[in-house]
């Protein structure tokens, strides 16, 4: 393992427990206010974006030129971008909204949780089967989150600016999932500890991620599908971005938070990677 893998692994796995502090937020601060989140979430997309259109699908259409001499080029970087988006697309079409861990908890159901609501007065039913919630849960934090590992880590491994900068943005992008995955668990567990447990551990399915993803690819690894792996990374963060990041930001905010938030992450990577170039 040289250290350019020990680096992309630490950082997707930092980017990983960020579930942790989400979970954390939502049982143990004192007051109720989610606006920060707001601001925080639409900060990542915009990171996301920015980086996605500004960077990765450049750089994966010039190393597809180089490989491919011109030919069929363009129409590689296209079919990767939107394989990356088509991939993001069948995992939420497959994964049921209930067990969904990018489904966006509303203000009432975090309030509840908040202010110690006894678990039989929850604004939702709780499950009859908590193995079956647990087991259901696992697989939907695992599915989701298995691609976001892998783009971190791929990031990391090819420019280090990219890769620090996307796992940074994963590491917001995560707070917020962290509640969504600790708030059913605590419905059917009525225990805070299980359902902050579930949250941080739920986290290292992205650098399980990166590692399977790792073993996977490096037997094929050449700069065509180095080319290739940025654009589907490019797709995947795009999909994250409009599907899940923007409306949990719009939920979690009020007004033009969200919007704040995205030109913030926008302004800030391109400021990060313009005097870092």
């Amino acid at each position: 393992m040289d250290n350019s893998f020990l680096l992309a692994f630490g950082l997707t796995l930092f980017a990983g427990l960020a579930t942790g502090i989400g979970s954390a937020i939502a049982f143990f601060a004192k007051r109720s206010d989610y606006r920060f989140l707001s601001v925080a979430t639409g900060f990542s997309a915009g990171v996301m974006l920015y980086i996605s259109f500004v960077e990765l699908l450049p750089q994966a259409a010039d190393i597809l030129l180089k490989c491919t001499n011109g030919i069929g080029a363009a129409w590689r970087t296209a079919t990767a971008l939107f394989g990356g988006l088509l991939l993001m697309l069948v995992i939420d079409r497959t994964i049921p909204t209930a067990e969904n861990p990018h489904e966006v908890r509303s203000g009432r159901e975090l309030d509840a949780v908040h202010a110690g609501v006894a678990v039989a007065d929850m604004p939702r039913p709780i499950p009859v089967n908590l193995r079956r919630l647990g087991i259901f849960t696992a697989l939907a934090i695992a599915i989701h989150n298995f691609p976001e590992g892998l783009a971190t880590f791929v990031a990391t491994r090819q420019d280090l600016r990219l890769g620090i900068a996307i796992g940074l943005a994963i590491a917001l992008h995560n707070i917020p999932e962290g509640i969504s995955v600790s708030v059913p668990i605590y419905y059917a567990t009525g225990s805070r500890r299980r359902a902050f447990l579930y949250s941080l551990v739920s986290g290292l399915a992205e650098p399980a991620g990166a590692l399977i993803g790792y073993a996977i690819q490096r037997p094929f690894l050449c700069p065509g599908v180095m080319g290739a792996l940025f654009g589907i990374v490019a797709g995947i963060m795009i999909y994250i971005s409009l599907d899940e990041l923007l409306p949990t930001a719009r939920a979690y905010g009020k007004g033009h938070e969200a919007m704040y938030g995205l030109l913030l992450g926008m302004a800030t990577i391109a400021l990060s990677l313009l005097l870092t170039g």
